[in-house]
């Protein structure tokens, strides 16, 4: 069986592209075709994570083994494509250089048979020019309320003052 992914770089502008490969290859065969289908060098580390329809990070797959214990993480060279994904589970993050953070939603497109002639991973179209730089990421929470009513219900209900800071009952020097 053929999957056919569609690998799309988490930025404002449109950049995709559609790979095809077998089934039955390694994780890091798709990371093989990922890095080469963007331009990447494939030097710097990378990790696939188990995604549901909301895109939300699940259990990690690593390029390598930098576990505290061997064998206790999973990895991409010992886990194929057909066990992570299927008609039922399509989407994975890529997260590739994490200093950099480059971050791709990685989601199945279709499952085909094999076709004579023709040599997977196979590369099936580019949109979209990478950028020089990783798409800066932005980290924010929600506020609870959207006035200061939490924090000072809070503060009066465990009688806090935060303006004082020697009554707030830590030592600084714990450590």
């Amino acid at each position: 069986m053929i999957y056919r992914f569609r690998i799309i770089l988490d930025t404002d502008e449109d950049v995709f592209r559609d790979i095809e490969i077998e089934a039955s290859n390694t994780l890091e065969d798709l990371h093989n075709a990922i890095t080469q289908a963007f331009g990447f060098d494939g030097q710097e580390m990378a990790s696939f994570y188990k995604s549901n329809e909301f895109w939300e990070e699940g259990d990690e797959i690593c390029l390598f083994d930098l576990g505290d214990e061997p064998g206790q993480v999973q990895i991409m060279s010992e886990t194929f494509i057909d066990e992570v994904v299927s008609r039922e589970e399509t989407k994975m993050i890529y997260i590739y250089d994490f200093l950099s953070m480059w971050t791709f939603m990685v989601e199945l497109a279709d499952i085909s048979e094999i076709e004579d002639g023709i040599m997977y991973p196979n590369l099936m179209f580019a949109h979209g020019q990478i950028p020089s730089e990783a798409p800066e990421k932005e980290f924010t929470s929600e506020r609870i309320d959207s006035d200061d009513d939490f924090d000072s219900d809070f503060n009066e209900e465990f009688d806090l003052d935060p303006e004082d800071y020697d009554s707030l009952g830590f030592d600084e020097n714990w450590n």
